[in-house]
C-alpha cells in the first residue's frame, strides 16, 4: 500500500470514529492524556507478566489524583481493536500517535522499564500528539527485588510529567 493511501486511510479512519472516542475537552484547563502500558527492555532473561500494566496504573492514578483528564484504557481498547492494529505497529510511536488523536488525547504518556542488576529504571516521557514533541521525561529507579518501590517510582515519575 503507498504512503498516500496510508494517509488517506487514517484520514478516513480519524474522521469516523472521531465521534465515538472523542474526549470532550472543552473548558477543561488540563489536556486529556493517553497512557500507555510501560514497555520491559530488560534482557530476555528478566520476564514479569503484568508490571508494565501495573506501572501505568500507578501513572494513571496519579494523574487522575491531580487533576488530569485521563482517557479511558477501554477507549484505547476499543479504538485499537477497531482498527485492528497488531503489537507490531503499536510498536512504532507514530501509530500511537494518532491512536491518541482518534480518542481525542492532546498528550500522551510513553515509557520503559529495565532491569539489570541490582536496579531497574524507569523512563517516561510526555508527548504533544499534534506535533510529536517531547513535552517533559522524567527518570526514577528502584532496587530490582522491590516490586512496591517500583510503584512508588512510577508514582513519583508521573509527578514530575505533570
Amino acid at each position: 500500500m503507498s504512503r498516500l493511501s496510508v494517509a488517506v486511510l487514517w484520514a478516513v479512519l480519524a474522521a469516523s470514529l472521531a465521534s465515538c472516542a472523542s474526549v470532550d475537552t472543552a473548558g477543561s484547563e488540563a489536556p486529556a492524556v493517553a497512557v500507555w502500558d510501560v514497555e520491559n527492555l530488560s534482557p530476555s532473561r528478566f520476564s514479569m507478566p503484568g508490571m508494565g500494566e501495573i506501572l501505568s496504573g500507578a501513572i494513571i492514578d496519579v494523574l487522575g489524583a491531580q487533576g488530569v483528564e485521563v482517557v479511558e484504557r477501554e477507549r484505547l481498547v476499543a479504538v485499537l481493536e477497531e482498527l485492528r492494529l497488531g503489537s507490531s505497529q503499536l510498536a512504532d510511536d507514530e501509530t500511537r500517535l494518532r491512536v491518541g488523536r482518534i480518542t481525542g488525547a492532546r498528550e500522551m504518556v510513553f515509557g520503559a522499564y529495565m532491569v539489570v542488576g541490582p536496579t531497574m529504571r524507569l523512563d517516561l516521557r510526555r508527548v504533544d500528539v499534534e506535533t510529536g514533541r517531547v513535552v517533559r521525561t522524567a527518570s526514577k529507579t528502584a532496587p530490582s527485588g522491590d516490586v512496591q518501590a517500583w510503584v512508588e517510582a512510577a508514582r513519583k515519575a508521573a509527578v514530575d510529567l505533570f
